[in-house]
């Protein structure tokens, strides 16, 4: 048997094996050697493969997305409207063949737009060139998952590429700790709800030759999944949202098809676009603006007023330590106290030390020793 060959024969023992307590370790073993198995098949991908022009792209701007679809899905029209980056577009399959970055300035925003090769099935496993794309892929800040009106079914295949190569969209982290040892066999310690078991742990670990370690889990919901990600430590977490394009060319009643398609599919709404016609685009560009979680902190020097015309972009959860380092290396250490007047604060021109969180449209002085 090959070694594709011995991968489905996994995936479908997973698939059609029934979890319940006699066979949950047999399952968490089979995921775990799957897991390894996937690994193993992209670095062989990674080696085997040669080095492709274009695909080392510097990020810049305050956050980087990245247009993920199959080759002619609009993601070159798309990019060029969202852009007016010059990006060949064609009818027909694999017109980019590098990395064709672009910026769009949208709400005081600058987003480094990504318009990548075409992904296939079988990208994961470095087919098509998809080493190299998988690689830009992981350092985005946000994916558009582009499909369109007639071949929905892409959009199944992009999900699947994704996950096999590590990648874990609209997934918070989960919180675990992998802590190997010298002796004493497998300990697992559990904060909150948690599906798994110590035997469970176990044959997962014992599958990567792990037979001494301290596992701690915090939160609920923690799955084997979970467990077998923490174990290869090289998954990504990044946000991603469905769009479809080329909706100008169905009627209303075919939109409405796909609509509910993907709704059911994947329970959120996709957002409805045609790069061609120029529609939707706003609610696009909408979209990317609020899952890259942008918040505009207003900057007011001290004795001065606000500069409301151009905001520092920051992300959410962004505390005012992160604008000292951001403003200069030394304001940490010169600190004494911010004052900020916006939603953040109770009363305006309240004093905040380094750990405030701010919030979207605050104006912020920032005093120091000196």
């Amino acid at each position: 048997m090959g070694f594709d060959e011995e991968i489905r024969a996994i995936e479908d023992e997973i698939r059609n094996t029934k979890y319940n307590k006699a066979t949950s370790q047999h399952i968490g073993r089979l995921k775990a050697k799957l897991a390894k198995m996937k690994d193993e098949a992209v670095m062989r991908a990674m080696k085997s493969a040669g080095g492709g022009e274009g695909y080392a792209v510097k990020k810049s701007g305050d956050g980087t997305i990245v247009l993920v679809g199959f080759p002619s899905v609009g993601k070159s029209t798309l990019l060029n409207r969202l852009t007016g980056a010059e990006s060949q577009t064609g009818a027909y399959a694999f017109t980019t063949l590098t990395v064709v970055p672009g910026l769009m300035e949208y709400k005081g925003a600058k987003i480094q737009i990504l318009d990548i090769p075409g992904l296939i099935a079988g990208a994961a496993m470095g087919k098509g060139r998809g080493k190299e794309v998988i690689a830009v892929v992981r350092t985005a800040d946000l994916i558009v998952i582009l499909g369109d009106v007639f071949n929905a079914v892409h959009v199944d295949v992009l999900m699947r590429e994704l996950y096999d190569s590590g990648i874990r969209i609209n997934k918070e982290k989960p919180d675990i700790t992998i802590k190997k040892t010298t002796s004493g066999g497998v300990s697992l310690h559990t904060v909150g709800a948690s599906s798994v078991n110590i035997e469970e742990v176990r044959a997962i670990l014992a599958e990567n030759k792990i037979m001494n370690a301290e596992v701690l889990c915090r939160g609920k919901d923690i799955t084997q999944d979970d467990i077998v990600d923490a174990m290869m430590g090289n998954r990504m977490y990044i946000p991603a949202f469905i769009a479809i394009n080329k909706v100008d060319l169905i009627t209303p009643e075919q939109r409405k098809e796909v609509e509910d398609h993907m709704r059911e599919k994947y329970g959120v709404d996709p957002i409805m676009i045609s790069a061609h016609a120029k529609y939707n685009i706003d609610t696009l560009q909408d979209a990317i603006y609020d899952h890259l979680g942008f918040v505009r902190i207003y900057l007011k020097p001290y004795g001065h007023e606000a500069d409301m015309d151009e905001p520092m972009i920051m992300r959410k959860g962004t505390k005012i330590e992160d604008i000292c380092k951001r403003l200069h290396r030394d304001f940490v250490d010169q600190f004494r106290y911010a004052k900020i007047w916006g939603p953040s604060v109770k009363h305006d021109a309240a004093k905040v030390g380094l750990q405030h969180v701010v919030a979207d449209g605050d104006i912020v002085t920032i005093v120091t020793k000196l």
